[in-house]
């Protein structure tokens, strides 16, 4: 207990023990001098460069969606849209169908991680769905 905070090294290393057989601080073998191949760079799944300066539908783990003209992004889907209008959807306890409203944000950051859908505005429509009876 009395040699607490002295720096005395124990035996076999600063640790107290001696080192495995096998196992030894420098790399050995003709692996050892060369330098080690870079792995190729990965490409980006989704090419956002085409939806620049447009207007994109951003859909958010949770239900929310917002559109904006993409202004920039990085590689973690980080993006950043101007002119953003959140569509917020009320649900009423009577109606069965919720009022959708909006709401001007201006210019926004999204946060990557939480992007679940990401689509642009123009050249889609909403269309009905074909798995609901039509009788109702």
């Amino acid at each position: 207990m009395a040699d607490r905070g002295r720096s005395i090294p124990a035996r076999g290393g600063p640790r107290g023990g001696l080192a495995p057989t096998g196992f030894s601080k420098r790399p050995a073998g003709p692996q050892a001098s060369q330098p080690t191949m870079d792995k190729p760079k990965r490409e980006a799944i989704l090419d956002l460069s085409k939806y620049a300066n447009e207007r994109i539908r951003v859909k958010f783990t949770g239900g929310r969606e917002v559109k904006g003209i993409l202004k920039g992004y990085d590689q973690l889907l980080n993006l950043v849209l101007d002119e953003v209008e959140e569509e917020l959807q009320d649900v009423p306890l009577i109606v069965a169908e919720p009022e959708p409203h909006t709401r001007i944000l201006g210019l926004v950051v999204l946060r990557g991680p939480t992007i679940t859908l990401l689509s642009p505005v123009d050249g889609s429509e909403e269309i009905s769905n074909p798995f609901v009876n039509q009788d109702e």
